[in-house]
């Protein structure tokens, strides 16, 4: 709850909220799972003659809720289970290092450390004989399912940083670190969510592969590049700009 800035209990009560709090830890979730829950949300705020507005930061599920999927690419659990092995083996710059070979483009994308997507793409390499850049280009983005009107905060790079490490500091006082804890003693510490910005971060701290002085700091570095990221997808998109 603390460190996905899911909406407090006062917040909740402020306004209706609709897909908030539908997912375990452990649970699937993807983007063909989000729009499908936030379709019937859509539906149900239009039915009663009002405006949805769909607040988030990841442009790829904004993509997908207003345009649709792009036709999912072939997968195999047994290849990811071995890339993971190798991984582990090999360290996650060498393992990326064989996506950069096959996917240039897409090595650029993605960082090292972003397991899930680099074994996603050198999954669907090996499974078509393509890079997934190619095969993203050729099953694009449909059109437009919603009329739809894009907004964005206007912020200074030096004032997000303070917001930044602001919020991260307010999550750590209210406890982040102890809900990392009960996760992991309710046996969520493998859970795909624990890779997440922020819980990847605490969850080092737990086991103390990463000191108190240095979590704050590596929690903000860690969400400036996921900033970085959303400012890319932002850039290509007809977003408006408004005052933060």
């Amino acid at each position: 709850d603390i460190g996905s800035g899911k909406p407090t209990p006062d917040e909740l009560a402020r306004a209706p909220h609709h897909v908030v709090g539908v997912v375990e830890p452990l649970d699937s979730m993807d983007a063909g799972i989000y729009v499908k829950l936030a379709d019937a949300a859509i539906a149900d705020v239009r039915a009663r003659g009002n405006v949805p507005i769909v607040c988030g930061g990841t442009f790829l599920w904004v993509k997908a809720l207003t345009r649709g999927l792009a036709e999912a690419a072939p997968r195999d659990e047994a290849i990811r289970l071995r890339h993971r092995e190798e991984a582990e083996a090999q360290g996650r710059a060498a393992f990326h290092a064989k996506l950069a070979e096959v996917d240039p483009e897409m090595g650029k994308r993605l960082a090292p450390n972003d397991f899930v997507r680099v074994s996603r793409a050198l999954e669907v390499f090996e499974l078509t004989g393509r890079p997934l850049t190619a095969w993203q280009a050729e099953h694009g983005f449909a059109t437009e399912r919603y009329p739809v009107r894009l907004l964005a905060p206007a912020i200074e790079r030096s004032a997000l940083d303070e917001k930044l490490e602001r919020r991260a500091r307010a999550w750590l006082d209210h406890g982040w670190i102890e809900e990392v804890e009960a996760l992991v003693a309710s046996g969520f510490s493998g859970a795909r969510a624990m890779g997440s910005v922020g819980y990847k971060e605490v969850l080092a701290f737990t086991r103390g592969e990463l000191g108190r002085d240095d979590l704050l700091g590596t929690i903000v570095r860690a969400t400036r590049v996921f900033v970085r990221r959303q400012r890319t997808w932002i850039r290509d998109e007809p977003v408006a700009f408004i005052d933060a």
